[in-house]
C-alpha cells in the first residue's frame, strides 16, 4: 500500500491559491501596462492630428536643448521663428529632400531600399555607420522621442511615423520638418538658420547657402556661423548637383 503524507497535501493546498493569487496580479499588471501604452499613442495621435493645421510650440528636441543651455546660462533661449510653406524657397527644400530623403514624395514614411543598404553597411562595419532615416522618421523623433538609441525608441518612432503618414500631408510633414529641425546650437528652422548662418531671410537663401545648410543637417552643432571645411564643401556641391532631380511636394 502507498502512504499519503498530509503534509504535502496541506502544502499543495496552501500553494494553489498562492499561485492564482499571482497570476491574477500579474494579468492586471500587464492589463494595465497595454492600457498605458495605448493611452500613450492616442496622446501622440491627438497632437499629430491637432497639428494638421495648428504649428507646434515647441518639439522634445528643443525642451531637451533648452534645458541644456540653461545649465549654463539661466536666460538662455531657443532661436526658432515659423514660416509658412510658401515662404520657404524652392531650392531648401529641394536641397534637404536631396540630401536626407530623396524618395520623400513617394515612399510611405519609411524608404527600405535605404534601410537595407543601411543594414548592410552596418552589419559590415560592425557597428551603425549609417542610418537611413526618413524625413517623415525624423520628425516623429524630433517632435516627440529623445536622441538616444534605443529598440524601444526606434519602434514608438516608426508608430509615430505611421501616423505622421496617415494625418498629414507630404506638403505639410516638410513644412513642419523644416520649421523645427536643428540647424545649430539653440538654432531651430530654416527662419533661424538662415539669420544665424548668412544674416538674411529665409525667403533669400541662394540656393548654394540652401545646399550648405543641408549638408549640416547630420551634425548641426558641429558648423558655428562662418565655419567652412573640406567635408562641408564637398557635401555641398554633391548636393546641389542633386537638387534639380529632387521630388518636392
Amino acid at each position: 500500500m502507498s502512504s499519503i503524507r498530509l503534509g504535502d497535501i496541506r502544502v499543495r493546498a496552501v500553494s494553489f491559491p498562492r499561485m492564482r493569487t499571482i497570476l491574477r496580479w500579474t494579468w492586471y499588471a500587464l492589463l494595465l501596462a497595454l492600457i498605458g501604452l495605448v493611452a500613450v499613442q492616442f496622446w501622440f495621435l491627438a497632437h499629430v492630428w491637432y497639428w494638421a493645421d495648428h504649428n507646434p510650440e515647441s518639439t522634445a528636441f528643443m525642451r531637451a536643448r533648452l534645458q541644456i543651455l540653461r545649465e549654463d546660462d539661466p536666460n538662455a533661449r531657443i532661436a526658432q521663428q515659423w514660416i509658412p510653406y510658401s515662404r520657404i524657397p524652392g531650392h531648401l527644400k529641394r536641397a534637404v529632400i536631396a540630401a536626407e530623403d530623396d524618395r520623400f514624395t513617394s515612399h510611405s514614411g519609411f524608404d527600405w531600399a535605404e534601410i537595407e543598404k543601411a543594414y548592410e553597411r552596418n552589419r559590415q562595419e560592425g557597428e551603425i555607420v549609417r542610418g537611413a532615416s526618413t524625413i517623415s522618421q525624423q520628425l516623429a523623433k524630433n517632435l516627440f522621442l529623445s536622441a538616444e538609441r534605443t529598440w524601444w525608441r526606434k519602434a514608438q518612432e516608426a508608430v509615430i511615423t505611421v501616423m505622421l503618414e496617415m494625418l498629414l500631408t507630404k506638403h505639410r510633414i516638410l513644412e513642419i520638418y523644416l520649421n523645427v529641425v536643428e540647424w545649430g546650437d539653440g538654432v531651430f528652422g530654416a527662419e533661424a538658420a538662415a539669420r544665424y548662418h548668412y544674416g538674411v531671410l529665409a525667403v533669400a537663401l541662394s540656393p548654394e547657402q540652401a545646399a550648405r545648410l543641408a549638408a549640416m543637417l547630420p551634425s548641426p552643432r558641429s558648423y558655428p556661423p562662418g565655419l567652412d571645411t573640406l567635408y562641408l564643401q564637398r557635401r555641398t556641391v554633391a548636393i546641389l548637383a542633386r537638387m534639380r532631380y529632387a521630388q518636392v511636394p
